[in-house]
């Protein structure tokens, strides 16, 4: 019952993950086509500061209130949940309030004399309008996870995606001149609105819910305390990364125009990375997440049971497997890193970062997944110690190679960076476990990699190219065939991996 429970709400989030991220990058090329470069570069500095301020008002409240109504229901005390819910509402309304009361009032300040620009005051005044509904919507989507009822959730999350999407596009549709400032307010205005009509969505899903009407008991005591004592390590370490990182984004377009570009110019380039090149890069994860959620939580519990030996095969096979799945993706975006940037947003230069970004995809991947494996093994601490160490270092980084280098000081600084984090995560990791994740076959993945871009590129060009996004489709299902082919021929896989991996999905 408890795997079966597991990989439903697994499978319910992907799929509601893969539909989000489809519609967040449908909207991203909308977004690049309607405002530029620039407009992006404009409205990603505003989610810098936005991320922040939304830090503030959750204050590590979700996964606190997640935590103890698990604890009240497994508990058989459904009356202490509920008085859980009631003191986590207070924290959320209280922290949500103070956020969105200091970023209007500071927006002024932060949008002349932080980030540099005085375009972006008004959607900062915006934004903070959000953040209430957003630190209790937290809450009760903390509360339908706790009670494993993320399909509740999910339905908020669609909602809110769907909503800020229409109201986006109906507000730019307004505008008949370039402007991106209104531009940039108009698509804020539409997330304002998704975050409001999401949190209804939710609250009135809670209203209904009947496992928060239970049998009235007395909770048990301390239940402020006991929030407090989860919620505030976890608002603080995310206070410092969050921070840092908003402090980096700031710092690159500064930074790009102390190299000699333009204001303009510095935005562009700084947008064309983060907000048109990283979401395409970024996309296919997702679907390496319903595997990566389904092993992970085994560890956790195989850790309880005191069973190494699963614990490090488990490791080894979803690190494999991993890099399998991430050098496949690298040789698809080396392959099509033009057709990709033409397709998308009509960019060669796009085009021309995806190719110089492709190879960082196996690093940033296994990342990702070695520290939820750390995570399921209790090291969250140390996972949010090398994440904040790599974010100054990397701020240090853009202070100093920025000026000189440029953009491509930035993407060297995306290579260091995510060597530096994935190798202190995987040393820690092979530490507490047994890894050896089998060197031979991940240089046997590359290999098949390799030969399937070559391949497939020969065969592109020979039959006239992957033009308009059927023929880029059609290319990298080409990709797809010749790259297992050639995996299977040189066993960079065992057979005996794949059979465990339905064995884990039955």
């Amino acid at each position: 019952m408890k795997g079966k429970r597991l990989l439903v709400n697994t499978v319910v989030m992907t799929l509601s993950s893969l539909f989000m991220r489809s519609l967040g990058l449908m909207f991203q090329v909308y977004l690049s086509r309607r405002m530029g470069a620039s407009g992006i570069g404009l409205f990603q500095l505003v989610m810098s500061v936005s991320s922040l301020a939304t830090t503030f008002a959750i204050s590590g409240i979700r996964f606190a209130t997640t935590r103890l109504v698990s604890e009240e229901v497994g508990s058989g005390r459904p009356g202490g949940a509920a008085a859980v819910m009631r003191r986590c509402l207070a924290y959320s309304a209280a922290f949500g309030s103070m956020a969105s009361v200091l970023l209007y009032s500071l927006a002024g300040y932060i949008g002349v004399n932080v980030i540099g620009d005085a375009r972006t005051v008004l959607s900062l005044r915006l934004l903070s309008v959000s953040l209430p509904f957003l630190s209790t919507g937290a809450v009760l989507g903390g509360y339908f996870t706790g009670i494993c009822r993320v399909g509740k959730a999910v339905a908020a999350n669609i909602s809110e995606q769907i909503c800020r999407i229409v109201v986006s596009v109906l507000l730019l549709g307004t505008i008949r001149t370039v402007n991106l400032e209104l531009m940039c307010a108009c698509v804020v205005m539409g997330g304002v609105a998704g975050e409001i009509f999401s949190f209804f969505v939710i609250l009135a899903l809670y209203l209904r819910d009947p496992g928060r009407r239970g049998t009235p008991v007395t909770a048990e005591s301390g239940i402020t305390g006991r929030i407090v004592r989860i919620a505030m390590p976890l608002a603080a370490t995310a206070y410092a990364r969050v921070a840092l990182n908003t402090v980096q984004n700031l710092l690159i377009p500064m930074g790009l125009r102390r190299s000699g570009a333009s204001a303009e110019a510095a935005l562009s380039g700084y947008g064309m990375i983060q907000g048109m090149v990283f979401p395409i890069i970024t996309f296919p994860m997702v679907l390496f997440a319903s595997v990566s959620e389904l092993i992970v939580p085994e560890l956790t519990e195989e850790q309880v049971r005191g069973n190494d030996r699963m614990i490090s095969a488990s490791a080894n096979m979803l690190l494999r497997l991993c890099f399998l799945f991430s050098a496949g993706v690298t040789g698809v975006l080396l392959c099509f890193s033009d057709e990709l940037g033409e397709v998308f947003y009509k960019s060669t230069e796009a085009g021309h970062y995806i190719r110089l970004l492709a190879l960082l995809m196996p690093i940033m991947y296994m990342d990702n997944i070695t520290d939820g494996m750390l995570r399921g093994l209790g090291q969250h601490i140390y996972s949010m110690g090398v994440n904040i160490l790599d974010s100054l270092i990397s701020t240090a980084l853009i202070w100093f190679l920025l000026p000189r280098y440029a953009v491509y000081g930035y993407i060297f600084i995306l290579y260091a960076s995510e060597i530096f984090n994935f190798s202190l995560s995987m040393g820690r990791l092979s530490r507490i476990t047994s890894i050896n994740a089998g060197v031979r076959g991940m240089a046997l993945s590359a290999v098949s990699a390799m030969a399937g871009t070559v391949l497939t590129r020969c065969v592109v060009d020979i039959t006239g190219g992957a033009h308009g996004i059927v023929g880029l489709i059609l290319g990298v299902g080409i990709f797809i065939l010749v790259y297992i082919t050639f995996s299977q021929l040189f066993h960079a896989v065992r057979r005996e991996e794949l059979f465990s991996i339905a064995r884990a999905m039955r």
